[in-house]
C-alpha cells in the first residue's frame, strides 16, 4: 500500500477506472498474485474462513464476505463483499456483483470503495494462468484446451492462458446453454489461436483436451467417470464442484489453501468425508512453487482453487495505486465527519 495521507480520505473506483487499469497488463497482475501466494505460504497474510449469507426465501442467492490482510512491501487489509444471484441472468443484468473496501493498516481507517467483479474475475484467471504455468512446466505444450463453462469466467482465464505461450491445435467449448457456448466460441475465433471446436458432448471434450478449465455454476459433481481423464489433464477446477470423488480420488491434487477447500460441499471435502483422511492432497500451489511438491506428467493434475480474499486485496490495491498515479480516483469529500474531536497529545488534548 502506498502510504496514505495522516487526515483520512475516501475514494470510489468504479468499474470503468478498473477495467482500464488491468487490461492488456495479464503479465504483471500475474506476478501480482504469485507474490502473494507466497506471502500466503510464508505465513505473512491473514486470511479467514469466508462468510456466506444465504437467505431461505432465496436459496439459489447468496452474499460472501472475504475478509483478509496482506502483509509486505505494499500491505493493506480489507474485505470483498460479493453476491451471487442467478436470477439476475432473467433479468438481463449479470450474476454476480462485488465490491471491495481498502482499510489503511495503520489507521484502520477505510480508503476505497473499488467495483469488484472485474477484480474477482481477474485475480481467479491470473490463479489459473499462475497454476498453470507451474503445473504444466514437466509436460509438452498442450496441443488442445478445453472450457467447460463459458461465462465471465472462463474469458477472462482465456485471455490470461494467452499469455503463456501456448500454441493449441484447438480450443474446444462445452456450455449446457448452447447459446453461452456459441457466443464463446463466436469470441475466440477471430484471434490466432488455433481452431474453435464447440462440443455437443462434455465427455468427448474432456477424453479429447490436455487443459481443462472448469468454470461452471454446477453445485454437485457432474464429471464422475476416471476413465475420460486416463489420458492425465491438467484440470483447472476453477469452479469447484464438478468432479466425482473417484476422478479426485484417482487424481494429484493441488490447492491453494487446504482448510479453505475443504468446507462447501467443494469436491475435495466431499473426497475427504468418504475417506476420512486428506492424504489424496498433495500439497498447495505454494508447496509447488516453493520446489517442495512436483507435479508429474503421468497422473491427471487437478488444482483447485477455493479463492482467496489475499488475492482480491493484492490486485485491489495495484489497481487503486494506479489509478491514483493516473489521476483517476473519485474522491468522496467529507465521507469521514468531525475527524477534529481528537487531538494528537503532541498538539493538544483530547477533545
Amino acid at each position: 500500500m502506498t502510504e496514505q495521507p495522516t487526515r483520512p480520505g475516501f475514494a470510489v473506483v468504479p468499474g470503468s477506472t478498473v477495467h482500464q487499469v488491468l487490461a492488456g497488463r495479464e503479465s504483471e497482475v500475474m506476478d501480482l498474485v504469485e507474490a502473494a501466494y507466497v506471502l500466503h505460504g510464508n505465513g505473512r497474510t491473514v486470511n479467514p474462513p469466508s462468510y456466506f449469507l444465504r437467505f431461505p426465501d432465496r436459496p439459489r442467492s447468496r452474499i460472501i464476505a472475504l475478509p483478509a490482510s496482506v502483509g509486505g512491501d505494499r500491505p493493506v487489509d480489507g474485505i470483498k463483499w460479493i453476491s451471487s444471484f442467478p436470477d439476475n441472468l432473467d433479468r438481463g443484468i449479470p450474476r454476480a456483483s462485488a465490491v471491495l473496501i481498502l482499510n489503511d493498516p495503520a489507521t484502520g481507517y477505510p480508503y476505497a470503495c473499488l467495483e469488484s467483479s472485474i477484480i474477482s474475475a481477474v485475480r481467479t484467471a491470473a490463479s489459473a494462468a499462475v497454476a498453470a504455468r507451474t503445473l504444466i512446466a514437466n509436460r509438452p505444450a498442450p496441443r488442445r484446451v478445453g472450457f467447460i463453462g463459458t461465462g465471465l469466467i472462463s474469458r477472462y482465464i482465456h485471455t490470461y492462458l494467452g499469455t503463456l505461450g501456448w500454441e493449441p491445435e484447438e480450443i474446444g467449448v462445452f456450455d449446457l446453454d448452447a447459446g453461452y457456448a456459441q457466443a464463446f466460441a463466436d469470441r475466440l475465433r477471430p484471434g490466432p489461436a488455433g481452431a474453435v471446436r464447440r462440443h455437443d458432448s462434455v465427455e468427448e471434450l474432456v477424453r479429447t483436451s490436455d487443459v481443462i478449465v472448469l468454470a461452471t455454476t454446477a453445485a454437485t459433481p457432474h464429471l464422475t467417470d476416471p476413465t475420460w481423464f486416463a489420458h492425465h489433464p491438467l484440470v483447472l477446477h476453477v469452479s469447484l464442484r464438478d468432479l466425482g470423488t473417484d476422478v479426485v480420488l484417482q487424481s494429484v491434487n493441488i490447492v491453494d489453501d487446504v482448510e479453505h477447500v475443504l468446507k462447501a460441499d467443494t469436491s475435495v471435502y466431499l473426497a475427504e468425508q468418504r475417506t476420512g483422511n486428506r492424504h489424496f492432497l498433495y500439497g498447495t500451489l505454494h508447496d509447488v512453487l516453493a520446489g517442495r511438491v512436483a507435479a508429474p506428467a503421468d497422473r491427471t493434475v487437478v488444482f483447485s482453487p477455493f479463492g482467496l480474499g489475499v488475492l482480491d486485496l493484492a490486485v485491489g490495491e495495484h489497481v487503486f495505486d494506479a489509478a491514483r498515479t493516473e489521476g483517476s480516483l473519485t474522491t468522496v469529500e467529507g465521507f469521514f465527519h468531525d475527524l477534529d474531536r481528537h487531538v494528537a497529545p503532541s498538539t493538544g488534548s483530547r477533545r
